[in-house]
């Protein structure tokens, strides 16, 4: 009886170790977070955004732009709206990840 309960405690432990998996390897490239030197090439990335939208607005201005306009969050909680930079006018997005990008 001993014998049994023995071999089923194993078997169950070693199943657990199975069980388990290896994190993934962050791209070394993706950033976890935007700096000022960095951006994820894949912006913007969709995600759980807390940035509030003065914040959002705060940041875009931080990157250079002016008149800042129009901020909504989609979805996809990702900021756009309109800002200028070097005189044009452009649609801006800030993404969770706090990547702005331009188009």
């Amino acid at each position: 009886m001993n014998h049994a309960l023995a071999a089923a405690i194993l078997v169950f432990a070693g199943g657990g170790a199975v069980a388990q998996t290896t994190p993934a390897k962050p791209d070394p490239k993706t950033p976890a977070v935007a700096t000022s030197t960095t951006t994820n090439p894949g912006a913007p990335v969709p995600g759980a955004n807390s940035f509030t939208e003065s914040q959002a607005r705060s940041r875009i201005e931080a990157a250079g732009y002016t008149g800042v306009s129009g901020l909504m969050k989609d979805k996809d909680g990702v900021w756009h709206g309109k800002a200028t930079k070097a005189g044009a006018q452009m649609t801006v997005s800030l993404d969770y990840q706090g990547n702005i990008t331009a188009n």
